[in-house]
C-alpha cells in the first residue's frame, strides 16, 4: 500500500492505525456512526481537528498504538 501511495495511485482505505493513515494519505476523512464528521489533509485532522470527536477518538487510538 506505501508502495501504491508513492505512485500517486489513488485507493479508499478504511483502518484504525492511525499512524499508517496519517504517513500514506493525502486526504482523510473521519466518521462516525455512518456520517462524516470533517475531512482534509492529514495535517488538518491529525494535527489541527476541529471536531471534538475527532480529537476524543484520535487521543485513543494514538495511545493505543503508542501502548
Amino acid at each position: 500500500i506505501k508502495d501504491l501511495a508513492k505512485q500517486k495511485m489513488t485507493m479508499v482505505i478504511v483502518t484504525h492505525e492511525m499512524h499508517f493513515a496519517q504517513e500514506v494519505s493525502s486526504k482523510v476523512v473521519f466518521m462516525s456512526h455512518g456520517e462524516v464528521v470533517e475531512e482534509g489533509s492529514p495535517d488538518e485532522i491529525f494535527v489541527h481537528p476541529k471536531d471534538e470527536k475527532t480529537r476524543q477518538f484520535l487521543q485513543r487510538m494514538l495511545k493505543r498504538e503508542e501502548g
